[in-house]
């Protein structure tokens, strides 16, 4: 049976890794997840969210005008990110909350921003219809995600891998971010796959429809 881990066993492993979190995503980030988040969060605008922020590893990338709310289930993490957002001078409203229970209105964002997230939520589908429900319906929905290679050699070893990195760190890494985007009932308008297609850059909307998607590959 696979690892599942609920809502307060992802925040006591991510309160412990808090100290050293910023240590390991700098592998990613030397691989180019630094320049993905840039590009990535120029789009983001208004009345933002960030859902599972983490240690704010994407704050230095928000316009200095927006308005952003960033939320996660990890106090100590959460502790990093406001310590980063007071080197960068920047307003940000924290608050701990579960990602699959947001304590907001229907529709009070612009942008709902999230990274690297849906590998660890313990029901992403429903963490996803949340922010569909608090985006504006003209507004956007941005997530920059890993999952399974469809590299299938890599795709299979990270199979074999999944319940014991699961286990360890919370992180599920051979789910498919944009099937669950896709599942949960979003509009995909863009969907980029990159880095083996390990990497995926999607932007969507709140919706219940089909949606042509635009899918382009990288290296």
């Amino acid at each position: 049976m696979a690892v599942r881990l609920t809502s307060q066993e992802i925040s006591q492993k991510y309160n412990r890794f808090s100290r050293w979190y910023d240590l390991v995503e700098g592998i990613p980030d030397l691989l180019g997840l630094r320049k993905l988040r840039q590009k990535l969060l120029e789009r983001a605008s208004g009345e933002i969210l960030e859902v599972a922020v983490g240690t704010g590893k994407n704050l230095p990338h928000y316009h200095g005008s927006s308005h952003i709310t960033a939320v996660d289930v990890s106090e100590k993490m959460l502790s990093v990110a406001r310590k980063r957002a007071k080197r960068l001078s920047l307003e940000v409203a924290f608050i701990v909350t579960d990602a699959e229970a947001l304590p907001f209105s229907d529709k009070s964002f612009d942008t709902v921003v999230s990274s690297l997230t849906t590998c660890t939520f313990p029901n992403p589908l429903v963490a996803l219809q949340e922010m569909a429900r608090v985006c504006r319906p003209d507004g956007r929905i941005l997530l920059l995600e890993h999952g399974r290679s469809d590299q299938e050699s890599l795709g299979r070893l990270q199979d074999r891998l999944a319940d014991r990195n699961a286990k360890a760190l919370g992180c599920h890494w051979n789910r498919e971010p944009l099937q669950l985007v896709q599942k949960a009932g979003l509009k995909v308008n863009e969907a980029r796959r990159i880095f083996f297609g390990i990497f995926h850059q999607i932007e969507a909307e709140p919706g219940l429809t089909p949606h042509m998607i635009r899918e382009s590959r990288g290296m």
